[in-house]
């Protein structure tokens, strides 16, 4: 899914970039701070997780989507999405089905070989302001958000021979957990015009507050019980394709 989502992000990239070289250059000024535009954003971030989540992962990244509304006073409101992922898994859910020497046995009665990834999403709305010093529309971005955010932990069998982790009872032992979350925002938005890129770098702050999904983990024999306070912490860099409709006859990108 992850080698996909970037094919999906350079084929895009690469469409608009070739479609800017066939626009006509227009001389027509762009009225910075005054017309309205819809944005849409494509991310990517790298987060350090914090409170609860750092007991469960390491360093995380993110690939997401956005569209905004932009007024001509520079408030923007929208929606966006995110997909989380990571390498660094700091539990072991399987360790119920490990040997004494630390090995998983599969139903061909040879040593299994499993691995775990992050995998996770955030899903909200948002609403922000640029604050510009200057007639170009590139200035300081805050923005605030919620929504919801949830996680879990991946589970690979290579060998295909463990049946205790597989179709729904894989669901027993990958932890997922969910629940309603902030999200906060600061950096720099350069928004361009005609053949001029836009973008964003900023830093962002993720708090969601979470519990578990499931009704049962086999390894703990028992539900997870308990609220969670998953932090994350991190950059996000975008591009930014605007669509400006400040001119009644026609609409610029």
């Amino acid at each position: 899914m992850f080698q996909k989502l970037l094919v999906l992000i350079f084929a895009v990239c690469c469409a608009s970039a070739l479609f800017s070289q066939t626009l006509p250059d227009t001389k027509k000024p762009q009225k910075d701070g005054k017309s309205t535009a819809v944005l849409a954003h494509f991310t990517l971030g790298g987060h350090l997780p914090a409170g609860d989540l750092s007991d469960r992962f390491g360093l995380n990244g993110s690939l997401g989507a956005g569209t905004e509304f932009i007024t001509a006073h520079n408030w923007i409101y929208g929606l966006e999405g995110a997909f989380i992922f990571g390498s660094k898994i700091k539990e072991d859910p399987l360790s119920i089905l490990r040997t004494p020497e630390g090995d998983i046995i599969g139903n061909d009665r040879a040593i299994a070989t499993t691995r775990y990834q992050e995998r996770g999403m955030y899903l909200g709305a948002e609403v922000g302001k640029i604050i510009t010093f200057s007639e170009k529309r590139a200035g300081i971005r805050i923005s605030l958000g919620g929504g919801w955010a949830q996680h879990r932990i991946q589970i690979f069998d290579d060998t295909r021979t463990v049946v205790q982790i597989k179709g729904d009872y894989k669901k027993g032992y990958d932890r997922l957990c969910g629940g309603p979350a902030l999200q906060q925002f600061i950096g720099w938005q350069h928004l361009g015009y005609g053949q001029d890129m836009s973008w964003l770098f900023g830093v962002e702050f993720n708090q969601a507050f979470t519990h578990t999904l499931r009704d049962w983990d086999f390894t703990e024999m028992r539900k997870l019980e308990g609220k969670r306070l998953d932090l994350r912490f991190g950059v996000r860099l975008a591009w930014t394709l605007p669509f400006y409709t400040g001119y009644a006859e026609d609409i610029y990108y």
